[in-house]
C-alpha cells in the first residue's frame, strides 16, 4: 500500500468513526469538562450533529490529510475532536493506523479550551 493509499484509508476510517460511530476498534469519548455535561441531552445532540457533518477540512486544521483533528463551534461554543491510533494493547501507539485489525481508534471530543 502507498503512502496516499494509507492516508485515504485512515482518512475513511476516521470519517466512518465520526459520521456513523462505529468502525471496528473504534471509541468516541467525551474528555474534560465535557464528560461533566452529559445530562444536557440537548447540547450533547447539537454536539454530535456538528461533529458528524463537520467538513471544513482545510490545511490549518488537516495538514496529513487524514481527517484526525478539528475545531467547530455549537451554539457560540469551541469544541474539538482528536482521533489517535493505539495498538491494541492500548499502551502503545499503533504503527498501521489504516488497518482496524491493530489499531484501536479513539476519537476524543472536547471543549477547545480544554486542548
Amino acid at each position: 500500500m502507498t503512502e496516499e493509499e494509507k492516508k485515504a484509508r485512515i482518512r475513511a476510517l476516521n470519517d466512518a468513526l465520526r459520521f456513523r460511530g462505529i468502525v471496528p476498534n473504534g471509541k468516541i469519548i467525551l474528555t474534560g469538562d465535557l464528560a461533566y455535561e452529559t445530562d444536557d441531552a440537548e447540547k450533547m445532540t447539537k454536539i454530535i450533529k456538528a461533529l458528524r457533518t463537520f467538513s471544513d477540512f482545510n490545511e490549518d486544521n488537516d495538514p496529513h490529510g487524514e481527517h484526525d483533528c478539528a475545531k467547530f463551534t455549537v451554539d457560540g461554543e469551541e469544541f474539538m475532536f482528536k482521533v489517535d491510533y493505539y495498538a491494541l494493547d492500548e499502551e502503545t501507539l499503533s504503527e498501521h493506523p489504516e488497518d482496524p485489525n491493530v489499531t484501536i481508534r479513539v476519537m476524543s471530543v472536547f471543549y477547545s479550551r480544554d486542548y
